[in-house]
């Protein structure tokens, strides 16, 4: 495990990854996302790049929202999708705010709180780093380690840094951290904000942070827009102290959550979509198997997958990633390069969790990407 900084103006470091490359490191598209592989020519591809759930939202969910278009001349009110996110995690309504998504929320806190030392710990989704130097601040990175499983070291952790930020599961390694390790990282001093955007894909989210108040300075981020598929719509919330919570609601413009929006997040706390939802992480957990068993089968090809997968994800290294995944393409799958997350380098892939049908057609498709060569 490294720690390096990372500033504006470039990134010095100690290492990368698992690969312990020394010197200077080479900055990160930090804004390169998912979506970016299936969008024009990528837009008829098999979409493994994007961990979004496929066939989302269900019909049931789409009518929700669509009967809320009727109120759309009125300014949004959230005051009961707040109480009902509040109640299912068992808070009371101040520690809860609605955002426009986990992004928002990022940029929220990067704006809103005065931290003098902020840590990412990579590789994990690149939006917390990006927000934070947008903001003007010097991001230190902590790098887990391939040979260590990417699993994290509490010890790590710059015992000055008044600001950490950590995925669980993690972003693109699949990683799912005990909940008591990551507590280990809080201080008094220190916000600690977990992003918890795929937990909700973890069979009874397990290691879950979220509705926990005796960490102190805990911030837990959630979305909405994996599980029921509204990444157009942008959905997600935070959970945290009253005095964050406001702090973080000063800095938001007035009515940052559309009235459908509201709607959805308010339908997504019943019973009915929590049922719903805890049948998918079970779904996503066998079809998840399956894609890991496959993908072994190609270890004298040079493939190897990083283990124990927990999320709706999978990372892969792989001999020639860029070629496989350009042949991939040619073939119609799309899959997530690895090169812009901190810690990784062109030899990664990540894939997306899918069907067993689909799985076993990517499978066949990835078979004749390592073979052709070329």
């Amino acid at each position: 495990m490294h720690t390096e900084g990372a500033g504006g103006h470039g990134v010095g470091g100690q290492g990368i990854g698992g690969h312990g490359v020394g010197g200077r490191v080479a900055a990160h598209d930090l804004r390169h996302h998912g979506d970016t592989e299936v969008r024009d020519d990528g837009s008829a591809l098999v979409d493994l790049a994007v961990n979004v759930r496929a066939g989302t939202p269900p019909d049931w969910l789409r009518a929700h929202i669509a009967e809320s278009l009727g109120g759309l001349a009125a300014y949004p009110d959230g005051r009961a999708a707040r109480a009902a996110v509040a109640a299912r995690h068992g808070l009371p309504v101040e520690r809860v705010l609605l955002t426009a998504g986990a992004a928002e929320a990022f940029v929220l806190l990067a704006r809103a709180l005065k931290v003098r030392r902020p840590v990412v710990v990579h590789p994990q989704f690149t939006e917390p780093e990006a927000a934070l130097r947008d903001a003007g601040h010097s991001v230190d990175r902590v790098l887990l380690r391939a040979e260590d499983g990417f699993r994290l070291d509490p010890a790590a952790v710059p015992e000055d840094a008044d600001l950490v930020v950590i995925g669980n599961p993690t972003n693109p390694t699949s990683v799912l951290h005990p909940a008591g390790r990551i507590a280990e990282l809080a201080r008094p001093w220190r916000t600690l904000v977990v992003d918890e955007a795929f937990m909700d894909a973890v069979p009874g989210e397990r290691e879950a942070l979220a509705g926990r108040t005796d960490v102190p300075g805990l911030v837990v981020l959630r979305s909405l827009t994996k599980t029921w598929g509204l990444a157009g719509l942008r959905i997600g919330y935070v959970l945290a102290s009253a005095g964050v919570v406001a702090d973080l609601e000063r800095a938001q413009p007035l009515w940052p959550v559309s009235s459908p929006a509201l709607a959805a997040a308010e339908a997504c706390m019943t019973p009915r979509a929590l049922g719903e939802q805890a049948e998918a992480a079970r779904r996503v957990a066998v079809d998840r198997g399956h894609l890991v068993a496959g993908l072994r089968e190609f270890a004298s090809d040079g493939v190897y997958v990083a283990e124990p997968a927990e999320g709706s994800f999978v990372l892969v290294r792989v001999s020639g990633a860029v070629g496989v995944r350009d042949r991939l393409r040619r073939l119609g799958f799309a899959v997530r390069r690895g090169d812009t997350f901190p810690g990784l380098d062109e030899g990664w892939l990540r894939v997306a969790v899918r069907d067993r049908a689909t799985v076993n057609r990517f499978l066949q498709a990835l078979d004749q990407a390592l073979t052709s060569g070329g």
